[in-house]
């Protein structure tokens, strides 16, 4: 259930917050213009399925050169941010947030926020959204148009992949 908390924010919340911070359980929490999501740990299939995608993609992207992949990472600035479940990022500087991405990953959990993150990737320019769904065995590879919106698309622009040779290689299991 969804909960918004106006500030200021109550002693006890911002004890909760730090408490996730020092036992690092907010490594998947994001910030969306400004408002706090508290994200918890995906479900253990989550995990194997982000596996198979970083074995899986990581050797399409090291002949092009200029990819490299990632698992978790922070898309956008500090104020507001988004945590893709993996990804493909452009080179540029190390940094605790990136601007944009090649391609991101987002493996949908049972009332998670995959869908509704498709407007701040395309602001952010990100060429394609990969995004994984255990519970109906789907993939959807969304690549963004000229006009800032995502359509579906059955091969990749950014590394030599469709959907249906993914979507063959993995053990929903």
């Amino acid at each position: 259930m969804p909960t918004l908390v106006l500030d200021p924010q109550p002693q006890e919340l911002a004890a909760l917050i730090e408490r996730r911070r020092l036992l690092g359980q907010d490594l998947l929490d994001e910030v969306w213009e400004g408002v706090l999501h508290l994200n918890p740990a995906p479900h253990g299939r989550h995990s194997h399925l982000q596996q198979q995608l970083a074995e899986l993609l990581g050797p399409l992207a090291r002949p092009p050169g200029w990819c490299r992949g990632g698992h978790i990472f922070n898309l956008g600035d500090a104020e507001d941010y988004r945590v893709p479940d993996g990804g493909l990022l452009r080179p540029g500087p190390d940094a605790v947030y990136l601007s944009t991405a090649a391609l991101v990953i987002e493996i949908v959990s049972p009332g998670d926020e995959s869908w509704n993150k498709l407007p701040f990737y395309a602001a952010h320019a990100v060429a394609e959204v990969l995004i994984v769904d255990p519970q109906t065995r789907s993939i959807d590879l969304l690549a963004l148009g000229e006009r800032g919106e995502y359509t579906r698309a059955a091969h990749s622009s950014v590394i030599e992949l469709t959907r249906d040779a993914l979507a063959g290689q993995i053990d929903w299991a």
